[in-house]
């Protein structure tokens, strides 16, 4: 089969790496990719919204199957523009409807349909300009802390959560009056705060049936043990070592049936993967979000603990057989760290050469690029989050020092990273 997949980071890395390995792979294409997928298939120099410039590599390229990476082409429409064009009617394409993606385009309409299903989740309200002033009665009149969600897309950054009632009110205007986040923050969803450990399940779908991956738990804040502004992720570890067969029969049955079931109902097309933002509140799963992909950095460990062959298992999502497939594991503990540029995840510079990248124990751990690219021959970090490592271990413990050991190999100017994910299982 040919192959395009969609995307640059470091889970785009981790999908080109497990799709290389099939032997039902003939070629893989990148778009745009970084220098790391290189290693894997021919990276490609268009971006993942120029719709056109995707439609004709289908054409040229004669792709069989389409992945898409990033949730920002989904949201936008990728899969009905591709599926809706006569000359591609044979294209396989893995990721939602634009509809279907509304689950992580609006947390409005995810709120709405976790109500409507009766799916667990946290009280909330939403507001826009309109009803702005109803926005500040919530905030004066809600229990603290409080977060507060933009409501749609914005990178990962667009979720705040307020220990007081002036952070809240300040923020509020600052998302709505001031769009912080621009469009994304036009209307602003409230909700209260749940007490917990977050973690992340996620299936593959075919719109019928579906298969539950390996769960992982991502640490989201710059700073050891939790502390600063969130990041796109700054590390994950699988397995996670609360979601015992109790808990996680539990995230089945109150969370993703019901999720499942409810696409069906909507009539949303739904071929994909589906991530589900957890928080284990007591013993109970509660829904914090969706994702209409896989996340970043989870996908670094969830994908190598997978045995199965991935490109099976997508070929199996195309033809509505996913039914007939039985997810295989590897036993032990898989844990990734992500390096990142100075500064992030506010304003960093690029452009500086990475070194050691030869230097990183092929037995021991995998090295997935994010942020780089290659200029005259070299690789150099071309974004806030720039590679990170997986290791495997017999403990969380064991996976994360390995991961820190040959972090230790690799440097590039404002280079930093948390020494403690994984800290409260160690």
């Amino acid at each position: 089969m040919r192959i395009l997949l969609l995307g640059s980071g470091g889970r785009e890395h981790a999908f080109a790496w497990k799709l290389s390995q099939s032997p039902l792979c003939e070629k893989l294409f990148i778009a745009p990719g970084n220098a790391g997928t290189s290693h894997h298939g021919t990276n490609l120099n268009f971006n993942v919204n120029d719709f056109d410039a995707i439609k004709k590599c289908c054409l040229d390229e004669r792709i069989d199957l389409v992945l898409v990476g990033p949730e920002e082409p989904l949201v936008k429409g990728i899969t009905d523009f591709l599926i809706s064009d006569p000359q591609l009617k044979d294209l396989d394409i893995i990721g939602p409807s634009k509809a279907g993606a509304q689950l992580e385009g609006s947390k409005a309409f995810a709120k709405a349909f976790m109500k409507k299903y009766n799916i667990p989740t946290a009280a909330y309200g939403e507001f826009t300009l309109e009803n702005y002033k109803d926005g500040v009665r919530y905030i004066n009149d809600h229990e603290l802390p409080v977060v507060l969600k933009a409501d749609g897309l914005a990178a990962g950054k667009g979720v705040v959560i307020c220990e007081n009632n002036l952070e809240a009110l300040a923020e509020f205007e600052l998302m709505i009056q001031r769009a912080k986040f621009g469009e994304a923050s036009k209307k602003v969803v409230i909700e209260e705060f749940l007490q917990g450990i977050e973690l992340s399940v996620f299936v593959l779908t075919d719109g019928k049936n579906y298969v539950i991956l390996p769960e992982a738990k991502d640490y989201k804040r710059i700073g050891e043990e939790d502390t600063g502004p969130n990041t796109g992720g700054m590390g994950a570890i699988s397995p996670v070592p609360f979601a015992d067969e109790v808990f996680m029969k539990n995230v089945e049955d109150k969370v993703i049936r019901p999720t499942i079931d409810g696409l069906k109902a909507e009539g949303l097309e739904y071929r994909g993967f589906i991530f589900f933002g957890l928080m284990k509140v007591g013993d109970e799963p509660y829904m914090i979000e969706y994702n209409c992909r896989m996340g970043d950095p989870e996908t670094e460990v969830v994908i190598p603990r997978l045995k199965n062959d991935l490109l099976e298992m997508l070929v199996a999502a195309t033809k509505q057989e996913l039914n007939k497939v039985r997810i295989e594991e590897d036993e032990r503990f898989a844990c990734t760290v992500m390096a990142v540029s100075g500064g992030y995840p506010g304003d960093y510079e690029k452009g500086y050469a990475i070194h050691g990248l030869n230097d990183i124990d092929a037995a021991e751990s995998i090295l997935f690029h994010a942020g780089t690219s290659l200029k005259d021959g070299k690789v150099i970090t071309n974004g806030g989050r720039v590679l990170c490592i997986t290791s495997f271990g017999n403990s969380v413990f064991e996976a994360v020092e390995k991961s820190k050991e040959e972090l230790q190999n690799i440097s590039f100017t404002g280079m930093s990273y948390r020494r403690d994910i994984g800290y409260e299982f160690e």
